[in-house]
């Protein structure tokens, strides 16, 4: 209650539920209320005029926009901000500061007189779909008429005759004035221009086209030119291969062709500081540069390294964070995100920083750029086109369901959704090109969970019952529940790391070791092995060492300068034959001399799954890859299953140009999901009904002879209590030795009815003289249970 997290959240009517009107007058009204609440300097290059141009600076921020004022109604001012480019409005928080500034600081007579422009403005008009405008003087020489009648008329049609007009007026002593943000729209135009022929050229047969063999040091795939192609036609673009078809040689492939085509000379690909030397050694292997800058070392030495000539620099995400000063004086030509999923949350610092970037050109790499919700996607599709899908809030209220509540129930609209996708980006799976991958089995390894697992397990799960059927969710009802479904998830794997309490009960690591054994005993296989948690990596090393498998371990406390090694090392020496990893080593690395995947435990989502086993089954694999899921029944691990299927029909739906779904619901049938999931996977089919029967039989026997044995040992605690009990009645004699004699003969006697088994316990087999001893003794039991009751 102290920090408010108790609190009942204020009920707002969701997005969804509102009309189009609604929605944008409620957009309005958050501006307006930003535009009061935040502190904003405003300085006027012609103060003693009112429609001028206004430098806005936001102090919270450290950002500056530039506000041209040109009249009082949405629409005909213009700001700098990226707000204003994406929201479609035609206002935003700036403007509205401006205008609120200048209502009081000029009278009502020259608030009244409207804007006149006095020269020639070429602008774009994002009222709705952004497209460019020219505007002119209301007094325009009638000689001066038909040139603009002309450029008006080629603005829609031929862009390269419209800016050569242009140029034409201002010889002529025209003031003509082309805006920043048009200007950069005529020059994604005039490149289309420049590259169409080719890029037709080699789309319409890549196979044969020479660039081929000539564009890179290797022989590119007729698919992968197709990709090179693609997104240099579009300029900025989002290349969305499954895993394993060479994005990154994609990547490199088109910095070449705008280097021939456009003379571009400054590239700069931000990717996971694990693949800072992969990059490095690929531009090596395929180019014949030598300029590779890879960004190193101090704050200082950084800053340098950003300004100097080479062709390609190299830096991780993190490092743009740190970096944003030295990073946005350069002119790049081309902004490669490797891994582009890194920037899926919207308000993670990270990503804002990285859609703030400038460049003419721009390409995603990434092979989930959907992973849980439809909103990662938009993040994505924002840094290469902002204008792609409109403003955030259209988007969702266009694509999402949701209840009365605002929770998301599914994703409506979805062709349309790919229709607005298809010129930007492109995506290919390993059916779809053909490619001459191996052979890829998926098997769900079933695991019984032990009692104790199964009741610590439900004990957390009842909490997640009881806080999802409250009314409304507190911050703190969302903080037990984050970690009871964390706990849950820890118990389907061991009790010890959701107890931290010996002794430790699980199953599933028992049939690990038994699928470990198996496959020490089938030959030499290379295995990658994966788990969500260290934790889970450290119970998991006893076993390897006892076995005698020799191992590599990689999670997120390895130093990144030692990853590289580790993955070299189990890559190139056959003395290591298990790589196991947390999810760090699910992203980037290339395992392909493993033919084997172990994924002790599922992620939350199916891409990260696709991840793990992609890191083995991808392009240069040469040998069948198996994969096995280890799923811990009757837990929330099992259930899993259902947010996984869902999540991945997301993904199809959204993604796939041949799908015809067009809505999804995030609330299907469990049974039904879970049998998608099992196809999707490449899972075994269910058994014949005969073959269910005999597996029925096979446990119920199991279940029998278990039964039997916990009888047994019960009875000989029984047993064993009346001997204590009738040694403690027995009268008290001193330990003579004829007492240590005789006691030494029972045992001796005793020990000749006993059998001793595997693990050291002594059995005892008891016959009773016929069925008349069994009939007292049931007799006997219930009469004492009456007794009790």
């Amino acid at each position: 209650m102290t920090f408010g997290l108790s609190d009942m959240p204020t009920e707002k009517l969701p997005l969804e539920m509102l009309s189009p009107e609604e929605l944008v007058e409620r957009a309005v009204q958050e501006r307006a209320d930003r535009a009061s609440q935040e502190k904003m300097r405003i300085t006027s290059a012609e103060p003693e005029t009112l429609w001028s141009d206004y430098t806005v600076y936001n102090p919270t921020s450290g950002k500056s926009y530039r506000v041209a004022l040109r009249g009082w109604e949405r629409g005909d001012s213009y700001c700098s901000c990226p707000d204003f480019r994406k929201n479609r409005m035609g206002t935003c928080k700036h403007i509205i500061k401006v205008q609120r500034i200048v209502k009081r600081r000029f009278p009502a007579h020259k608030r009244k007189q409207p804007y006149v422009r006095t020269g020639i403005r070429v602008v774009v008009d994002y009222t709705e779909q952004p497209y460019l405008r020219l505007l002119l003087p209301e007094k325009l020489p009638r000689n001066l008429r038909k040139l603009t009648d002309k450029a008006e008329k080629l603005l829609d049609t031929d862009i390269e005759a419209f800016t050569h007009t242009l140029r034409t007026l201002q010889t002529d002593g025209q003031d003509v004035v082309v805006y920043p943000d048009a200007e950069e729209i005529i020059q994604r135009q005039l490149h289309q221009r420049h590259v169409k022929t080719t890029v037709k050229e080699i789309r319409q047969d890549p196979a044969s086209h020479p660039l081929r063999t000539d564009l890179l040091n290797a022989e590119l795939h007729p698919y992968q030119l197709d990709g090179i192609a693609f997104a240099a036609g579009a300029g900025r673009a989002i290349l969305a291969d499954d895993m394993g078809l060479g994005k990154t040689i994609q990547g490199i492939g088109l910095a070449e062709f705008l280097r021939r085509e456009n003379g571009i000379s400054k590239v700069l690909i931000i990717c996971p500081a694990s693949l800072k030397s992969q990059w490095r050694n690929e531009i090596k292997k395929f180019t014949s540069r030598r300029t590779t800058q890879v960004i190193l070392g101090g704050a200082s030495e950084r800053a340098r390294q950003y300004s100097t000539d080479a062709f390609f620099t190299i830096c991780n995400y993190e490092q743009v964070l740190r970096d944003l000063t030295s990073i946005e004086p350069v002119d790049w030509d081309l902004i490669i995100l490797d891994e582009g999923q890194r920037i899926k949350n919207w308000e993670t610092k990270t990503s804002e920083v990285i859609r703030s970037l400038s460049s003419s050109f721009a390409l995603v790499l990434t092979g989930t750029p959907l992973e849980n919700r439809l909103e990662e996607l938009y993040t994505v599709v924002q840094f290469i086109d902002e204008q792609r899908l409109g403003p955030a809030f259209r988007f969702l209220h266009e694509h999402r369901i949701v209840n009365d509540k605002g929770r998301v129930l599914g994703y409506r609209n979805l062709d349309q959704l790919r229709n607005k996708l298809q010129p930007i980006m492109l995506r290919r799976t390993r059916q779809g090109v053909n490619q001459e991958l191996p052979s890829r089995t998926t098997e769900i390894v079933r695991v019984e969970p032990t009692e104790e697992q199964l009741a610590l397990h439900n004990g957390h799960a009842n909490v997640v019952s009881q806080i999802v059927r409250k009314k409304y969710l507190t911050q703190m009802d969302l903080m037990r529940l984050q970690k009871a479904l964390l706990m849950c998830r820890l118990c389907a794997n061991a009790s010890i790391l959701a107890d931290k309490q010996e002794p430790n009960y699980s199953s599933k690591l028992e049939r690990l070791r038994e699928l470990l054994e198996e496959i020490r005993d089938n030959g030499q296989r290379k295995v990658v092995l994966f788990s969500e948690w260290t934790s889970m990596l450290d119970l998991i090393e006893p076993q390897l060492q006892s076995l005698d498998l020799n191992y590599v371990r990689l999670d997120g406390s390895v130093p990144q300068k030692k990853r590289a090694s580790l993955m070299h090392d189990f890559n190139n020496n056959d003395r290591y034959t298990f790589f196991i990893t947390t999810n760090a080593g699910a992203t980037g690395l290339n395992l392909q001399s493993a033919d084997t995947v172990i994924n002790v435990d599922l992620p939350w989502n199916p891409a990260i799954l696709e991840q793990r086993i992609s890191r083995v089954h991808r392009m240069g694999q040469s040998k069948p890859v198996q994969a096995y899921l280890m799923v811990t029944e009757q837990t929330m691990e099992e259930n899993l299953l259902n947010t996984l299927s869902a999540k991945h029909q997301v993904a199809l739906a959204a993604l796939d140009n041949e799908s015809e779904l067009d809505e999804v619901s995030m609330e299907s049938g469990m049974e039904e999901l879970k049998r998608r999931l099992e196809v999707l996977i490449g899972a075994r089919e269910e058994a014949p009904a005969d073959q269910s029967v005999a597996a029925e039989t096979t446990c119920e026997t199991e279940g029998l002879a278990e039964r039997r044995k916990r009888i047994s040992a019960a009875a000989g605690q029984l047993v064993g209590a009346a001997f204590n009990m009738l040694a403690e009645m027995a009268p008290e004699q001193d330990d003579t030795t004829a007492t240590q004699e005789m006691a030494a003969k029972f045992r001796e006697r005793f020990a000749e009815c006993l059998e001793q088994t595997d693990d050291g316990q002594l059995r005892m087999t008891v016959t009773l003289q016929d069925s008349n001893v069994l009939d007292s003794l049931s007799k006997a039991m219930a009469s004492f249970m009456n007794a009790s009751g």
